[in-house]
């Protein structure tokens, strides 16, 4: 007797129940199971009158073999230029074919697979072979056949639900659109269309959120946010915003003027250093700072058949018989675009195109891609064989650490110097001049050499430059080029006073566009007196602006510095840092 199958039942049609309640859904069932009666053959299969292990042989190499003449002949109409449209009759049958054997392939492996692995799921413990499961059979075929469960098992266990977490609603027709995205039948994308009112979108996208996920968005704000504002340009399906504290460092005295600086940050003791550093300039006379050099770059990368040909283009925009033609081209994108240079690099038979250009306020990214796309559509004329593979090629470079940044510059490049006075460092700061040009020799020079630093021989520009970026509504990501930075120290007038300038290659920044325009970014803006655009000089709000970043890196790398050199950075941490509250009464 085959202890591997269930006692013979009486053969009934599937609509039918047995004693105990249960209908009878059978796969592929054999007309009979006989335990009395010796084995019977192997069965043939559903698909061809063999023996299943011949019938998946036959299925596995049709499908192997068809997907390999196919991918053969695909290539050969690549190489010669042959619509991949265009079949033959052979083609058409291996289409055909493929399509027969990935339909038996999948209907057999697959929903046999899933429907075993769910089954299997629901039980701690059972073999495929041998096992006196009650719910499972294999016959001679090898396939797996599945009975009605006792009434006492579950075939598939049920997974907890997530907890419904219901927020009431203004009205029985919000309860019907958060049903409708809940049931995936509107797109949550297409609530500010549907609806017309971005905030009642955002209202009911949180609540679907919170009912299909089970999870709570309590302590996310929702109310008192301007949602139209952010439409379109700043942020999509917003379901409530991050509040991030901003705190204040000042007076900075820059170019003879002071500024407020706002810092959003959630960074203890930051705001405080810098504020120490500013007091430290102040008391000095202040500091200056210089743009030596202002322009936002943007790199596609084309294509040609030969590296010859890729030079030639190079030759060609690289020379300065054609840069005014191109140049009138580029600047039909923008009132303010100019474009300022072209730089080329050259990898095989693909050409990186840098392209350089002033864009007035804005912080320009925008404005030089839509002067790129007209060059390359004017030079597709007389280079019609230049394929275009990408706007940008990384060689911009954005976002990203690169030398060519670090080197070339991208944004507005600055420089920042103060002269600390001899008392000043002592009183304000409580080190010396002598600790402080040793500390950034050894740590923020060769310390940043050994660490194989990209622009990072500062003690923490970047702390300085996203809080800022945060505070005035600046692109946060792009705080990887802009915190490039080289922090220099040395002692002057005899070694008393101390000589400190910050050089910032790739600030970017922009004082409309963006995230400028929301209504807390641009109070920070107006308090910096940077808001909007210049209607005096196109540009000069985002060049002070840039200045003022590079002012306020300087007044942070100085209190920082002075920290580290006289042992008070873990103590000053530990003192504006560290929460002071009860944990257990907070959370109680």
């Amino acid at each position: 007797m085959d202890t591997r199958r269930r006692p013979p039942k009486p053969r009934r049609s599937t609509s039918s129940q047995d004693g105990g309640g249960h209908h009878l859904h059978q796969k592929r069932l054999p007309p009979s199971i006989d335990n009395s009666s010796p084995s019977p053959p192997p069965k043939a299969s559903d698909a061809l009158p063999l023996p299943l292990y011949l019938t998946n042989a036959i299925f596995f190499t049709l499908f192997f073999s068809v997907a390999y003449y196919l991918l053969y002949r695909w290539r050969d109409k690549i190489r010669n230029s042959t619509p991949l449209h265009v079949v033959t009759f052979p083609e058409i049958a291996a289409i055909i074919s493929l399509m027969a054997s990935f339909i038996y392939l999948l209907g057999f492996f697959g929903i046999d697979f899933v429907q075993s692995f769910i089954t299997r799921s629901s039980h701690d413990a059972w073999e495929l072979e041998g096992s006196d499961h009650p719910n499972f059979l294999i016959n001679k075929d090898h396939r797996l056949v599945t009975c009605p469960p006792p009434a006492s098992i579950d075939p598939i266990p049920k997974l907890p639900n997530p907890e419904t977490i219901i927020t009431p609603l203004a009205s029985v027709e919000d309860e019907e659109i958060v049903k409708s995205v809940t049931e995936g039948t509107l797109p949550s994308y297409s609530l500010e269309t549907k609806l017309g009112d971005c905030k009642r979108a955002a209202v009911i996208r949180r609540e679907a959120l919170q009912r299909t996920t089970g999870r709570s968005l309590e302590g996310l704000p929702i109310e008192g946010f301007d949602y139209d504002s952010i439409l379109g340009q700043c942020c999509e399906m917003p379901v409530g915003y991050v509040q991030i504290p901003v705190g204040i460092a000042g007076p900075l005295s820059l170019n003879g003027m002071e500024f407020m600086v706002p810092m959003a940050t959630t960074e203890g003791c930051l705001v405080a250093s810098t504020n120490r550093g500013c007091k430290a300039i102040y008391a000095s006379g202040g500091a200056s700072s210089v743009l030596y050099a202002d322009g936002m770059t943007r790199a596609p990368v084309v294509r040609f058949e030969t590296a010859k040909r890729a030079s030639e283009l190079k030759f060609f925009l690289e020379d300065p018989d054609n840069f005014d033609t191109l140049s009138i081209v580029f600047n039909r994108s923008s009132r303010f675009g100019r474009l300022q240079g072209i730089q080329c690099a050259m990898a095989g038979k693909n050409l990186y195109i840098r392209f350089k250009c002033s864009t007035g306020d804005a912080m320009g990214m925008n404005m030089v891609s839509k002067g790129v796309q007209n060059v390359l559509d004017f030079l597709q004329a007389d280079f019609p064989d230049m394929e275009v593979i990408g706007l940008s090629g990384n060689y911009c470079s954005d976002k990203k650490p690169a030398a060519v940044n670090w080197i070339g510059g991208r944004g507005k490049s600055v420089v920042c110097e103060a002269i600390i006075k001899e008392e000043i460092v002592k009183k304000v700061l409580k080190t010396s001049v002598a600790s402080l040009v040793e500390l950034n020799m050894l740590k923020n020079l060769a310390g940043s050499a050994i660490a194989g630093a990209l622009g990072g021989f500062n003690a923490h520009a970047s702390n300085i430059v996203s809080a800022v970026f945060i505070a005035t509504g600046q692109d946060p990501a792009q705080n990887v080029e802009s915190s490039n930075c080289i922090t220099m120290m040395e002692a002057v007038n005899d070694g008393k006073d101390l000589h400190i300038s910050v050089t910032m290659p790739s600030i970017e920044v922009g004082t409309v566009g963006g995230g400028t325009q929301l209504a807390s970014q641009s109070a920070c803006l107006n308090l910096l007196g940077v808001k909007g655009a210049s209607r005096e000089a196109a540009g000069s709000n985002s060049v002070l602006l840039a200045n003022i970043v590079a002012g306020s890196v300087l007044a942070g790398e100085l209190s920082l510095m002075a920290a580290i050199a006289q042992g008070q950075l873990v103590k000053s941490h530990m003192k504006y840092n560290r929460s002071s509250k009860d944990i257990s009464t907070v959370a109680s």
